[in-house]
Order: C-alpha cells, then sequence, then structure tokens
C-alpha cells in the first residue's frame, strides 16, 4: 500500500472477507476503513461505538491492487497466516493526516494512585509476587507493572480503575508486544481493577488473562475486603 503517512480515514462502500481460525464475510456496504500508522487496521459501521466490525493488529502487511472487474482491493496479512481481503467498489471520501508523537495516557488520580499502592505491595494482587519495575516499555507504549510471580515467570499487570473489554484489548496489545522478548518467557497477563465488567471478564478469559478486583479503600487502609481472583 502507498505510504501515506499517519492516520489514513478512508469511507468507501466494499466487502470484507476475514480468512483464520475462521472465516467471515461482511457484505457490500459503505464502512469507514481506518489504517494507523503503526501497521493497524479496522473496518467500523455507524454504529457498535468504538468496536470495530473487524480489525487486524500489528504487524501486518498491508498490499492494495487494482482487480480486473474494476475493484479496488487490499489484501491485509499478518505472520498467522490470517488474511483480510477488502474490497472496494467506490471510495466516497479518503484523508491521511499525520498526529505526530502520542503524548501518552494520563491515568486519573484514583487510578495513579491504585498503580502506586499496588507497585509498593504487589503481593496484594496475588501472593508472591514481587515487583520488577513500573510503567515498563513497548514500542505501543508502558505497561503498568511488570512482575515476577513465586514461580519465576513474569507477569505484565494493567490497572484500571474500571476494567472493561478495552482494558483487555490493551493489554492484549501489550503481551503481544512483550512475548518477542525472549527474556520474558513464560509470560501471562493480569487486569486489576477495582470493579471490572462482566464481558471483560468473559473476554480475558478466552485470552488466558487473569482478572482482580481490589478495593481502593481497603488499599489505602481504610477498610478490608477480600480479593476477587477470577
Amino acid at each position: 500500500m502507498r505510504n501515506h503517512g499517519g492516520v489514513r480515514l478512508v469511507i468507501a462502500t466494499c466487502t470484507v472477507d476475514y480468512e483464520g481460525r475462521l472465516s467471515a464475510h461482511l457484505p457490500e456496504a459503505p464502512r469507514l476503513l481506518l489504517v494507523k500508522n503503526d501497521g493497524s487496521i479496522s473496518i467500523h459501521s455507524d454504529d457498535r461505538a468504538y468496536k470495530p466490525l473487524n480489525w487486524m493488529n500489528p504487524p501486518c502487511r498491508i498490499v492494495e491492487e487494482d482487480g480486473d472487474d474494476g475493484a479496488r482491493r487490499w489484501v491485509v496479512s499478518n505472520p498467522k497466516g490470517e488474511t483480510l481481503t477488502i474490497t472496494i467498489t467506490e471510495i466516497h471520501t479518503e484523508m491521511s493526516h499525520d498526529l505526530g508523537v502520542a503524548p501518552g495516557l494520563v491515568k486519573d488520580g484514583v487510578e495513579a494512585h491504585l498503580q502506586e499502592l499496588l507497585a509498593a505491595n504487589p503481593a496484594t494482587i496475588e501472593p508472591g509476587l514481587t515487583l520488577v519495575r513500573r510503567e515498563y516499555p513497548t514500542d505501543i507504549g508502558p505497561v503498568d507493572l511488570l512482575c515476577r510471580d513465586g514461580e519465576g515467570r513474569v507477569v505484565a499487570i494493567e490497572v484500571k480503575r474500571v476494567g472493561e473489554i478495552a482494558s483487555v484489548d490493551q493489554l492484549t496489545r501489550y503481551l503481544e508486544r512483550l512475548e518477542r522478548d525472549s527474556r520474558l518467557a513464560g509470560l501471562r497477563g493480569v487486569l486489576v481493577a477495582t470493579s471490572i465488567k462482566p464481558q471483560a471478564t468473559v473476554l480475558a478469559r478466552d485470552r488466558g488473562i487473569g482478572c482482580v478486583e481490589v478495593d481502593y479503600a481497603a488499599l489505602r487502609g481504610l477498610g478490608t475486603r477480600n480479593l476477587t481472583l477470577f
């Protein structure tokens, strides 16, 4: 695909076909195609809030080609052998914009303080857990806490005030990056929050990610409540 730089937004009438762990087809309709500078691509409709209809995380390769039938095709592939084929019959709007360097997420006071409290006492999350580093860097942003458990396994921990599906997706992306480092063999992830939505718990379980709810007041020494591990 041509390098447009930054974020590329395309509103087009298209079909989408996914081949990988299963097969999926989106029939022809107007959709928003979002290509980010990190190589990721997502397909959106005019509902479902932030959640895309289909997507592919980086690293992936996007090849743009013109078919004999006059349609334009984007063929997106990744190292896992998955492919997204987007067949475009009409482009309505197209633009690119360089967003520059992201300043990073600024956590609210509760979330930032919760991270501090857990970093000071990681065994509150899980017995035997010890801190390796706060804000452990990846090329898409830092994971809140990197720890080791009692068996020496590395544990990546994302801390939220409220754990939602987006929180699980964020931690999943961090784990994909961290798994490329051979020093972090046996890596696993845990989402920690004062409350975790049931849908997030289900998704986390499917992805092998642990979920722990903590009581912020208890951590501050204002009360007690048992931790819940899902």
